[in-house]
């Protein structure tokens, strides 16, 4: 990424974040380590399906770009109309959407079964607990049993909700991030 491109998007992330606080989570995008931590744990040659949500400017997503098969079917979500055209133009070959709470509908539509790992940016503290319950029903509906769910938030506030649906495999601190991040590594529960 060239210096220019970089101070833009940094700039970009500030503005929305000051703008729109409650849906961006942070005042810089992702750092690289973060992003590869990530991405790092999936089975990238298992992966048939997998979505990324809260893509933002694309920081994590330039490196499921390099990780995936040419088979893999990747759905990149992203609420903020500048950033999802962005995404739409940086990535012709994942299909954009915009809401992570039409996870559901839009497998359906695109005939996607199940996913085999969701990658989430989300900034789940911002949201109500409402939404942050509605965004779950859709991450596990969508994924297959023992799936993968990758997710990095600011703090550990999210460990008891996402331990009722998965097996929190391992918790990550990557302290070069600003602000620095947690990397959740869950497993989805087997379905009785």
């Amino acid at each position: 990424m060239g210096i220019k491109k970089s101070i833009q998007e940094k700039f970009l992330f500030l503005y929305k974040f000051l703008y729109k606080p409650g849906q961006i989570g942070s005042v810089m995008p992702s750092s690289k380590f973060l992003a590869q931590k990530m991405v790092e744990r999936v089975p990238w040659h298992e992966v048939y399906a997998v979505a990324e949500l809260g893509a933002g400017t694309g920081a994590i997503t330039k490196y499921i770009q390099e990780a995936v098969h040419s088979q893999t079917k990747v759905f990149l979500f992203e609420k903020d109309p500048y950033m999802l055209k962005t995404l739409e133009k940086n990535y012709p070959n994942f299909v954009c959407y915009e809401n992570s709470t039409n996870l559901q509908a839009v497998l359906n539509q695109e005939g996607i079964e199940q996913l085999d790992c969701v990658i989430s940016g989300l900034p789940f503290f911002n949201f109500n607990q409402t939404l942050r319950d509605m965004l779950m029903e859709q991450i596990v509906k969508s994924l297959k049993d023992q799936g993968l769910f990758i997710a990095f938030q600011y703090s550990q506030q999210m460990k008891k909700q996402l331990s009722t649906h998965f097996h929190i495999e391992e918790i990550k601190f990557v302290p070069l991030n600003v602000p620095p991040a947690f990397v959740y590594i869950c497993r989805k529960k087997q379905q009785r």
